[in-house]
C-alpha cells in the first residue's frame, strides 16, 4: 500500500505519520477494528459523532482557514471528513476518508489555470462576436453563462470520483469509473427535459443520473447496481407538485376574487418546502433500497419529518445565534457614536474615526458570523442529518463482505480542483 493510501496521521487503522498537522484527536475512537466479521444477515448503521466535538472542529479549521486566506481549507475539509467517516459505523466497523489536503490543493491551483484559460479566452471572443452580430454583451454573458453550466456537471462527478477513491470500509477501497462527460451531457439533457416539463419529469432525472453513478461505482471488486424503474419515484414528488398547483390557482383566485386565498397560497409555500425535503429524503430511500452489490442489499428508512424539523431547527438555531453578532455590531457603533458626541467632537472628526472604525469593525463581524454559522450548521444540521441517515440504514449481507476483494488504487490525483473552483463541493 503506497504512503498515499495510508490514513492521514492515524486514521482508524494507522497511528502517526509523516502528517502530523492532522491531529489524532480529529477521528473518533475505533470500537472495533477487525477486518473480518461473521457473517450476518444484517449489519445495523450507526453514528458516535457528537455534537460538541465537531462544532469545536469546525469552528477552530474555520478560524485557521480565515487567518490563511483560505489555502487551510483544503486541511479543514479533509479533517472534517474524517470526523464525519469515522463517526459512521456499519455492524460497528468505521469508515475511513484517506483524502490528502496536497492532492485537492494541487487539482485546485491545476483547474484555476484551466478556467482562467476560458474566462479569460473563450469569453473574449465571445464578447467580440456579440458586440459584432448584436452590438450588445448579452449574449456573451448569456453563452458564457451556459458554458459553465456543463463544467459544473463535469466538475460533480470527479469530485464524486475523488471521494470515492479516497474511502474505504473494512480496509477495502470504493471507486467510481471515469465518466465525468457522460455524466455532463445526460444532466444537460435531464435537467432540459425537467425544466421543459415545468417539473413533472424531475423523477426521471433523479432515477438516472442516480443510476449513471450508482452502476459505475465499486466496492472492492464488487460492482453497485441500481435496480427498479424511474416511475417509482413519482410518489416521492406529490408534495411538490400538489402545492405547486393549489398555490397557483388560489393565488391567481385572490388576485381576482378573495384575498383570502393568498394566505392558502402562504400555506402551500410551507408544504412545498416541506415537499422538497420530503422527495429528497424518499427518493434516496427508494434508490438506496433498490441498489445491490452482487447479493448484498440494502434497507434505509430515513425520516422525511425528522429530517424536516433538522433543517427547519437547525437553520433557526444557527441563525439566531449569527443574529446575536450582528445585533452586538450594531449595538457597539451606537455606543460609540454615543460616547464620541458626549466629549463633543467634531462631525469631521467623527465621520474620519468613525468610516475606519465602522469599516474594521464590520469586516471583524462578518467574519465572526461566518465563522459561527459555519460551526452551527455544522453541529445542528449536518451532524443531525448524517446521523439520522447513518442510524435508519442496515445493509443485509448473505455472506458476500468477508469475500470481497481489493480494488486498485485510483491515483486520480488533480483530486476535486474544478469542484472547489467553481463551489461544487463534495459531501462535506
Amino acid at each position: 500500500m503506497s504512503s498515499s493510501d495510508r490514513p492521514i496521521n492515524g486514521g482508524p487503522w494507522q497511528q502517526g505519520g509523516a502528517d502530523s498537522h492532522l491531529r489524532d484527536t480529529d477521528v473518533i475512537p475505533t470500537q472495533n477494528r477487525q477486518q473480518d466479521l461473521p457473517d450476518v444477515e444484517g449489519l445495523q448503521g450507526d453514528f458516535i459523532g457528537r455534537r460538541g466535538r465537531i462544532f469545536g472542529l469546525a469552528l477552530k479549521t474555520s478560524i485557521f482557514t480565515v487567518l490563511t486566506l483560505g489555502i487551510y481549507r483544503f486541511w479543514m475539509k479533509t479533517r472534517m471528513r474524517r470526523w464525519y467517516w469515522s463517526a459512521v459505523r456499519v455492524g460497528g466497523v468505521p469508515g475511513e476518508y484517506v483524502g490528502d489536503p496536497f492532492e485537492k490543493l494541487l487539482g485546485f491551483l491545476i483547474a484555476v489555470v484551466i478556467l482562467a484559460f476560458y474566462i479569460g479566452i473563450v469569453n473574449l471572443l465571445l464578447m467580440f462576436l456579440s458586440y459584432s452580430f448584436f452590438q450588445d454583451n448579452f449574449a456573451a454573458y448569456l453563452l458564457s453563462f451556459v458554458g459553465v453550466v456543463p463544467l459544473w456537471f463535469y466538475a460533480t462527478y470527479r469530485a464524486r470520483r475523488y471521494v470515492l477513491a479516497r474511502t474505504r470500509w473494512r480496509g477495502i477501497r470504493f471507486g467510481l469509473e471515469p465518466g465525468a462527460w457522460g455524466y455532463a451531457w445526460r444532466a444537460l439533457v435531464h435537467w432540459g427535459l425537467t425544466l421543459l416539463t415545468a417539473g413533472v419529469l424531475w423523477p426521471r432525472m433523479t432515477f438516472w443520473l442516480e443510476k449513471y453513478k450508482t452502476d459505475r461505482t465499486w466496492y472492492g471488486d464488487v460492482r453497485l447496481e441500481q435496480e427498479g424503474r424511474w416511475q417509482m419515484l413519482f410518489p416521492a414528488v406529490r408534495h411538490v407538485l400538489l402545492p405547486t398547483i393549489v398555490g397557483g390557482i388560489c393565488a391567481i383566485a385572490g388576485a381576482y376574487a378573495n384575498p383570502a386565498l393568498f394566505l392558502v397560497t402562504a400555506a402551500c409555500g410551507v408544504w412545498f418546502a416541506f415537499g422538497i425535503v420530503y422527495y429528497r429524503v424518499k427518493s434516496w430511500e427508494i434508490l438506496t433500497n433498490a441498489k445491490r452489490a452482487g447479493d448484498i442489499v440494502f434497507r434505509a428508512q430515513p425520516s422525511p419529518g425528522r429530517v424536516f424539523w433538522i433543517y427547519v431547527g437547525g437553520y433557526f438555531l444557527s441563525g439566531f445565534v449569527a443574529s446575536i453578532f450582528l445585533g452586538g455590531f450594531f449595538l457597539a457603533a451606537a455606543i460609540a457614536a454615543g460616547i464620541f458626541s458626549e466629549i463633543g467632537a467634531s462631525v469631521e472628526a467623527l465621520a474620519k474615526i468613525g468610516e475606519g472604525a465602522f469599516a474594521v469593525a464590520g469586516v471583524a463581524t462578518y467574519f465572526a458570523i461566518f465563522l459561527i454559522w459555519t460551526a452551527m450548521a455544522h453541529a445542528f444540521i449536518t451532524m443531525p442529518l448524517w446521523k439520522h441517515y447513518a442510524e435508519t440504514l442496515t445493509v443485509i449481507d448473505p455472506g458476500q463482505i468477508g469475500a470481497i476483494s481489493q480494488r486498485p488504487r485510483d491515483e486520480f490525483e488533480e483530486a476535486e480542483g474544478f469542484a472547489e473552483a467553481l463551489d461544487v463541493g463534495a459531501a462535506i
